[in-house]
């Protein structure tokens, strides 16, 4: 291929080289490059390239991979700089494996650089069986660490990416599973403004992400993979979206199948393309020269779409010579390096959350016996969670257990029931190691088979509570009346009431990844202190939930919901305690356009050094519109040695106290505003850690 053309000219500006290439295509050439699998074109050297990529939580499906902790465990650390380091290790890893398979002459699905991740979706009802791919159920949360996720991932170099990530599924989608080809989502004009969209928003307009993926369902009557609304109106004349719209796998085709919005398929894909759905994950674009030649679309409408899609080819240097792209040199011994391992194990650690404890933790020198009993106690495959790698290790709680136990203590080990098996197939070996037991530590939960995606497993969960025979196993095992640690490996809220009001200690890991084995352990005996929180509401049971069909937020999530939690979204305990003092907010009012920042001194006053998640939180007072309850509006995860204080700064914007009416328009409503600065909601925190103020709102 002579070096001459334009479009092999890394001097060019990328538009330049894009449209060059486009203008040497055949109109089939072009709608090839439109479908997920894109074939070769030799003549123009253009390689094969598979779109698909996974990297949720760790590269997935690829192979060796660092495994961290699922997405929910991630957003618990509150802690958007851990995510952004994650992000850059897993586009380091990815970027090995990429160029390692080229070498290998292997260009097969999973190797690629154009990453689907992440899920960004509101986990709006715990019955939602992918909610634990998402960053929780508060908008403001999910968009500060999609952002660092993303920022993590695509990397800093001011002309290349090194990966592109992808905010998906675009949008109001969560649940239900089973209907998830087929429903029409249609949420209040002010759910969709402040709750639905908002993080999608934000990962554009500030995480400046490569790419949207378009969801399955409808939004108010319009297919989202076809939607004006959403991927031409917000996406692109709002937002200001410059990349590239993949439809989720089989979406377009959802679009005439099973929407049957348009019944004719080569004039609903190309409605698919004109609003924007530039990408099809699956077949349905092998019509495209057909509906060109129908009618339905130009092609002028095919080089719109693959301008996008070339262009984020060409920014990840897949026409570049390999000496000039910064990331392509990344060798393969980054996958699953020691400082990987070590970051993996940190997140782990952060993620974990102290739901209750009466004293017995951190575990002390007593007696000679702790017993291990429970079906994740040692179920390698439950701390992956989905979309995951193949860890080089991985060590589970019981092996935790075991490498951290006491000089001189036993560790005695039993599953006690299967998972989800049977009420009555109780394991008695457990009956018989909890009788000499000095202390037991419970391992229960649920599996990405209880929890996870259509055709996965079970999918949606139809109850909120332990499966029947874990909760047969709780009961046989508290009549020995033994101290009792209850750990938690889930993806979302369980209403684990029992356990609450009998256990001595509830520790929720999540499902934390390859070393969660070893966090959980560092935990329990005092190695480490806990301070993750809670990114999503446990409630007490499933009656407290509306309507799962139901999109109206009216009752879902800490935002709506007036009833009493379980455990109040960002809660957490920790071996110490904090104070807070010395409120300060920069101004008494604030208007639009304005800033104010609010400050308040944070002191550990135990004496075991710790960290605290500071959250603020805006409640209007008496709003003219119905509004939330209060909105999380800035965290900082932050670490005291026992007597330290330190002063915790926000900038907080006018946008903060804004909300949407019931039109959806989003209004700064004048009145006065409580800010709130405390290590978790008001009312779920002890008397002391907690600051307050008001603002007025002009």
């Amino acid at each position: 291929m002579p070096e001459t053309l334009p479009y092999l000219d890394p001097a060019l500006p990328t538009a330049d080289r894009v449209a060059d290439l486009i203008g040497r295509m055949t109109l089939e050439e072009k709608a090839s490059q439109m479908l997920n699998v894109a074939p070769a074109v030799e003549r123009l050297g253009i390689p094969a390239y598979d779109w698909w990529n996974e990297c949720l939580h760790g590269v997935g499906r690829a192979g060796m991979a660092t495994v961290f902790p699922q997405a929910i465990g991630l957003a618990a650390t509150f802690d958007d700089d851990l995510l952004h380091r994650v992000g850059s290790a897993i586009s380091d890893e990815a970027r090995a494996k990429h160029h390692d398979a080229l070498r290998r002459g292997l260009r097969a699905r999973y190797f690629g650089l154009t990453f689907w991740s992440p899920n960004i979706n509101i986990f709006r009802d715990p019955r939602w069986g992918r909610g634990h791919e998402t960053y929780g159920e508060d908008p403001f949360l999910t968009g500060r660490m999609g952002i660092a996720f993303i920022k993590g991932l695509q990397g800093d170099d001011p002309k290349y990416l090194k990966v592109s990530a992808c905010s998906k599924h675009y949008a109001v989608h969560s649940g239900p599973e089973g209907a998830r080809h087929t429903f029409d989502a249609r949420p209040p004009a002010r759910d969709l403004t402040d709750t639905y969209l908002p993080a999608f928003k934000v990962t554009v307009q500030e995480g400046q992400v490569e790419s949207i993926m378009g969801a399955y369902n409808r939004v108010n009557g319009e297919a989202c993979c076809a939607s004006p609304t959403l991927l031409q109106h917000y996406l692109r004349d709002e937002w200001g979206f410059q990349g590239h719209v993949v439809s989720d796998c089989g979406a377009v085709e959802d679009i005439y199948e099973r929407h049957k919005v348009f019944r004719i398929k080569e004039q609903a894909i190309a409605e698919a393309v004109k609003a924007g759905c530039d990408l099809c994950c699956g077949s349905a674009y092998d019509a495209l020269v057909k509906s060109v030649e129908q009618g339905y679309l130009t092609e002028a409408d095919i080089d719109r779409a693959l301008t996008r899609l070339f262009t984020t080819r060409f920014k990840l240097g897949m026409f570049d010579p390999p000496a000039m792209v910064p990331y392509a040199s990344t060798p393969l011994s980054v996958v699953s390096c020691p400082a990987h391992r070590e970051l993996a194990l940190q997140a782990a650690r952060e993620s974990i959350v102290l739901l209750k404890n009466d004293g017995i933790l951190p575990l002390r020198p007593v007696g000679k016996f702790i017993a291990v009993i429970g079906p994740n106690a040692n179920a390698p495959d439950v701390m992956m969670g989905n979309y995951n790698g193949n860890p080089s290790y991985t060590v589970t709680p019981l092996q935790g257990i075991i490498d951290r136990a006491f000089p001189g203590a036993n560790v005695l080990y039993s599953a006690g029931c299967d998972i989800n098996g049977p009420e009555d197939a109780i394991i008695w070996e457990a009956h018989e190691i909890a009788e000499i037991a000095d202390v037991l530590v419970v391992v229960l939960g649920l599996s990405p088979m209880l929890e996870g995606e259509e055709g996965a497993g079970q999918a949606d969960r139809p109850s909120l509570d332990l499966p029947p025979a874990q909760q047969s196993l709780l009961d046989m095992l508290a009549k020995f009346n033994k101290p009792m640690v209850v750990v938690l490996l889930n993806g979302s809220a369980l209403a684990v009431n029992w356990a609450q009001d009998h256990a001595a200690a509830i520790v929720e890991a999540w499902y934390p990844g390859e070393a969660g084995g070893i966090a959980i352990a560092e935990v329990l005996f005092g190695d480490y202190n806990p301070g993750g929180r809670l990114p999503v509401t446990f409630y007490k049971s499933i009656e407290q939930v509306p309507d799962y069909e139901n999109y109206d937020m009216t009752g879902r999530t800490y935002r709506y919901f007036t009833e009493e939690p379980l455990y109040p979204f960002g809660y957490g305990l920790s071996y110490t305690t904090f104070a807070y003092g010395n409120l300060a907010i920069s101004a008494p009012s604030i208007a639009a356009g304005e800033t104010v920042t609010v400050s308040a001194e944070v002191r550990n006053t135990g004496t075991l050094a710790g960290d605290e998640v500071v959250q603020l939180y805006v409640s209007a007072e008496q709003p003219s519109v119905p509004a939330p309850i209060r909105n999380l509006k800035g965290f900082q995860r932050m670490h005291l040695a026992p007597g330290e204080a330190r002063t915790v700064t926000f900038t907080v914007p006018a946008e903060a106290f804004m909300y949407a009416n019931p039109a959806g328009d989003s209004i700064l409503d004048p009145g006065a505003f409580r800010v709130i600065l405390a290590g978790g909601q008001p009312g779920s925190v002890p008397e002391g850690q907690m600051a307050e103020g008001m603002i007025e709102v002009k």
